[in-house]
């Protein structure tokens, strides 16, 4: 059984003006997210500014996260690493803090083989034993997880049991799942490619825009696996200006410009990123607005 099925949000780390966590924020954040009908949270990944973050804010977030959402939804912990040891570490303290399952982006720099990522992810599988998501973005990572690498790590480790996808390589991910014969859970990377993914089998999304339009994002799904795609369809393409605009920019920098524009207070971001540029702020603000989420 997947992890969830839906619009997981891969939630920002609200700062203080200081740069420091801001828990009570975060908190409200995850009631708002609950509320909204989001399907799962996914917590230190690359929009909650994970690699910024040291080890004990890393994973006092995800202990956080997990104590808040009391069960209510699924927590997915972000707990990938170029390092095995490390992502061995935050995975094992994730599971002692409550997670539901961690989120393993394969070693971004290292540029390891295919059979280096088997190892790896099959090291930091061992060392836990809730489920795992493999992550799969080689804009990022600056290495591909191929499909006959993820369908070998699903069928024989059991508790790696899906992928997130962000490489757009669509005919990759078609033959990922021509190859998994059922046995792995895909969840789409990318905002702008929910029903693609779907309609390839997928689960769901591990979403971007989920942060500001939690019920939207979550409708997308739940119409299609209701049987009316073409609700989900034009949900999707609907959304498509403002996903636009949310990715204008590097991510997080555009979607928390957007949550403060909202009133969110989502704070400052930590060097290297900086604030969106202000033409581009106009362009969200506009966008936030036609999709009447502003």
């Amino acid at each position: 059984m997947a992890i969830f099925e839906g619009a997981g949000v891969a939630l920002i780390t609200p700062m203080k003006a200081d740069g420091q966590v801001n828990y009570d924020k975060l908190g409200e954040l995850i009631e708002e997210q609950i509320a909204g009908g989001t399907d799962a949270i996914i917590a230190c990944g690359t929009t909650g500014e994970a690699s910024t973050l040291t080890h004990e804010e890393h994973l006092e977030v995800i202990r956080y996260t997990c104590q808040k959402t009391a069960g209510r939804i699924p927590v997915v912990a972000g707990t990938g690493s170029n390092c095995t040891e490390t992502a061995v570490y935050l995975s094992q303290e994730a599971e002692k803090a409550g997670a539901d399952g961690v989120l393993l982006v394969s070693p971004y720099y290292n540029k390891a083989t295919q059979n280096g990522l088997i190892a790896h992810f099959s090291t930091v599988a061992a060392a836990i034993s809730i489920p795992v998501i493999l992550y799969n973005i080689p804009g990022r990572t600056g290495v591909t997880i191929q499909p006959q690498t993820i369908v070998t790590l699903c069928k024989t480790v059991d508790n790696i049991v899906g992928v997130k996808e962000a490489s757009a390589n669509f005919s990759n991910i078609a033959t990922l799942m021509n190859l998994a014969e059922g046995c792995v859970d895909l969840y789409s990377g990318n905002d702008d490619q929910i029903v693609p993914i779907l309609s390839l089998g997928g689960k769901g999304v591990i979403s971007v825009l989920s942060n500001v339009a939690p019920r939207q994002t979550h409708d997308i799904c739940a119409s299609f696996f209701a049987g009316d795609v073409e609700r989900s369809r034009q949900m999707q393409l609907e959304a498509i200006p403002l996903i636009t605009e949310l990715f204008r920019e590097v991510n997080p920098i555009p979607v928390k410009a957007a949550m403060n524009l909202m009133g969110k207070d989502a704070g400052p971001l930590r060097m290297p990123l900086t604030e969106m540029e202000p033409q581009n702020q106009e362009k969200l603000k506009k966008a936030m607005m036609d999709y009447g989420i502003l």
